[in-house]
């Protein structure tokens, strides 16, 4: 029998130690959290059962290993259970409070003293108005309740990764928490304030721009706390609770970019190391990349705040290489982040719930508490600098008096010497000077002698100049000769092929020739006989102001049609008529380095013409050759 009894122990403590546990309140009891094995959970996959059917399924419902439970599970819906009994009946003198500000959805069932269950519900994604209380936290109340066991469901839907933490409270404690937290909060964001508006003093007194990105980096740490408080949602936008899924994120963002940029200016990096400059830009660029990517296409991706790591981790490396360097403000740049990285892994070990033996104030505001004190410490690294800057500047301000009376101890012992130099130099130019007296008296006689001899070649000069004046007119004289000379030479039969070729050089002056010998009797129009005209498109042609015909200077002459360059069908005319058409087309063909075919076919017309003019020339004719041309 005994041993029968030992194995029913054994079964009944068994079961007894896998049951839920149950809390028993009194009125000794003012909170209380529930944890591990009293809350359990049941994970809804698909998110589309009831409550109805979550009651028939009672008995599948997990125990919760973890301290605080979770949901694991982003796309499903869970449930999560806690059992309490009351020694006394409860007059809506108590609450059930959850935490976790991020959670999207959170709907409790309440048991009322008839038994059935009332739905309220609340969360992230409803207007902040619809709370039971103007609290960032989720509240719902504990109606008349009959003294016995009652069990409390809810149901928790979050696109964030959240701790289910569940409370129980009595209304007289939750207001005298309410108000310190609130109080706290109060203290925090007015520090907060009281930086952002010393350090934009700051800027406008001294105009350095680490004051204003601290300010930026501030106010940012202030929004990333407001949200992830809460707080922003209950007082910034409690009607748009859309807004609660891109808070945290941005200002984290905002967060990590102002701290590089603030890191950058303070710990002068571009000049102390440039290569970590690099790294810290491509960092702010690769980070708002992630940014801009989770703000337009996917903001759920803004739960994962360790990115955040790299870029702080980024700035407080440089700032530990730069203090190792020699750069003192560093040393309070080094220490505030190394404190903020404490604080941040006190918050990653509260997520996962590995700090529950500490007290819940340090566990849960660890992260502020620690932005208090790095605030304090950055401060002190401005200051630092600021004062290092101004010891700098004392000591330059030292030297440059030092150096000043150096320069004046100098520039006296130059002036004494400078005075010496002077009365020597003084002294040397007053014997110079009788000297200069002297030879400006033997240089005044050689002037005016000077003068004379000037006089006379001014004389002279006249008469050379009226000499010069005689001597040119005779060579313009002489050189109107030559050219009559020459054309004249050109007209008759002794003229060589080189003095030709002087002559009549190029195209132009040979229009121009016949231009001056078609029209020497003025310009008459061939087609309307008007006499007036205006210079054509081609070289030395003309147009008819009238009629608009143009002639061009080779029309009705010899050379119209002509495919041999105009010089040379000049120069072949003048050899025709200078051996009077004995010369032959061979002979023409070696002079003129045209082909043999073609001075014969020229040659043929040139002598048709020349035997005509035989026939009708005067005796004593002095145009030469010319008079073949037209």
């Amino acid at each position: 029998m005994t041993k029968y009894l030992f194995v029913f122990f054994i079964c009944l403590w068994a079961l007894t130690s896998r049951a839920q546990n149950i809390l028993r309140v009194d009125k000794s009891v003012q909170q209380h959290k529930f944890t591990l094995n009293e809350v359990k959970y049941l994970q809804d996959s698909t998110g589309k059962l009831t409550f109805r059917d979550i009651q028939e399924i009672s008995s599948s419902f997990n125990e919760n290993s973890s301290y605080y439970p979770s949901n694991h599970y982003k796309n499903s819906a869970y449930w999560f259970r806690v059992r309490m009994y009351f020694s006394e009946p409860v007059n809506n003198n108590s609450i059930i409070e959850l935490f976790d500000q991020t959670t999207d959805e959170v709907t409790a069932y309440m048991p009322d003293a008839a038994g059935n269950y009332i739905k309220s519900e609340s969360g992230a994604s409803l207007n902040f108005n619809s709370r039971l209380f103007h609290h960032k936290n989720f509240e719902f109340q504990i109606g008349d309740t009959k003294p016995g066991y009652h069990t409390y469901y809810f149901r928790i839907k979050s696109h964030n990764a959240v701790n289910v933490i569940i409370v129980y409270r009595t209304i007289n404690y939750f207001i005298h928490y309410a108000l310190n937290e609130y109080l706290t909060y109060g203290l925090f964001y007015g520090m907060i304030l009281i930086f952002c508006f010393h350090n934009l003093l700051m800027f406008l007194a001294v105009k350095k721009k680490q004051y204003l990105y601290y300010v930026f980096y501030i106010l940012s740490v202030g929004l990333y706390e407001m949200s992830a408080d809460g707080i922003a949602f209950q007082y910034l936008w409690p009607g748009a609770p859309a807004l609660n899924n891109y808070g945290n994120g941005t200002a984290l963002y905002f967060t990590s970019i102002c701290a590089l940029i603030f890191s950058k200016e303070l710990l002068q990096v571009k000049t102390k190391a440039p290569q970590l400059n690099r790294i810290i830009n491509c960092v702010i660029l690769l980070r708002t990349t992630y940014f801009l990517y989770c703000l337009f296409f996917n903001n759920s991706l803004f739960v994962y705040k360790f990115v955040e790591v790299i870029p702080l981790s980024l700035a407080f490396a440089t700032g530990v290489y730069i203090y190792k360097n020699g750069y003192k403000p560093a040393r309070f740049f080094v220490l505030a982040y190394s404190i903020l990285f404490v604080g941040f892994i006190v918050k990653a070990l509260t997520a996962l719930g590995y700090t529950y033996f500490l007290p819940a104030p340090i566990s849960y505001y660890s992260l502020s508490f620690c932005f208090i004190i790095e605030m304090v410490l950055l401060s002190f690294a401005i200051g630092d600098q600021v004062r290092i800057l101004r010891k700098e500047k004392d000591a330059a301000h030292e030297e440059t008096i030092r150096q000043m009376q150096l320069n004046s101890q100098l520039k006296d012992s130059i002036n004494e010497e400078l005075e010496r130099q002077v009365e020597i130099r003084t002294h040397e130019l007053v014997e110079k000077s009788n000297e200069v007296r002297q030879q400006s008296q033997i240089i005044e006689n050689q002037n005016r002698e000077l003068l004379r001899a000037n006089q006379q070649l001014e004389k002279q000069a006249g008469e050379i100049l009226r000499m010069n004046v005689l001597l040119e007119k005779d060579n313009v004289q002489l050189k109107t000769n030559i050219e009559k000379v020459t054309e004249s030479r050109a007209l008759s039969t002794e003229l060589g092929y080189e003095e030709f070729s002087a002559k009549y050089p190029d195209q132009e002056t040979c229009f121009k020739f016949l231009s001056a010998l078609k029209w020497k009797d003025g310009f008459i129009c061939t087609r309307c006989s008007n006499t007036t005209y205006c210079a054509g498109r081609l070289p030395h042609s003309r147009r008819c102001t009238k009629c608009s015909y143009e002639e061009s200077a080779l029309h009705n002459t010899i050379f119209q049609n002509s495919r041999i360059p105009i010089n040379k069908a000049f120069y072949l005319t003048y050899l025709i008529y200078s051996t009077n058409g004995t010369i032959s087309s061979h002979q023409l063909s070696e002079k003129l380095d045209i082909r043999q075919s073609t001075c014969w076919t020229y040659a043929i017309r040139i002598k048709k013409v020349l035997h005509e003019k035989k026939k009708s020339r005067k005796k004593n004719d002095q145009q030469g050759w010319t008079v073949l041309v037209m």
